[in-house]
């Protein structure tokens, strides 16, 4: 795990471990019936492109998978880009 990971983990903590006071919300506003009737949740983040990718679930090697997680940020980008190469999709 890095340390990046660990420090979100410890904040995270943190803020469950926080019980908040009726004081903490004074300045919130009351929501109405319509305004929660009306909330959506979204999931994810909305596609960069016009075409967005499918999650899938993919066995690997552990060579491979920790030869590209070696990479660093954007390794599953490189596997999608060495596949697009290796079935010459452009």
């Amino acid at each position: 795990m890095t340390a990046n990971k660990r420090s979100i983990k410890s904040d995270l903590k943190k803020v469950d471990a926080y019980k908040g006071k009726p004081s903490d919300y004074d300045d919130a506003p009351e929501l109405t019936k319509a305004q929660l009737a009306s909330a959506v949740r979204k999931r994810g983040r909305p596609p960069i492109s016009g075409e967005p990718k499918s999650q899938v679930t993919l066995r690997l090697d552990a060579d491979v998978l920790s030869s590209y997680r070696a990479l660093g940020d954007g390794w599953q980008s490189r596997i999608n880009a060495d596949l697009r190469k290796a079935r010459k999709l452009g």
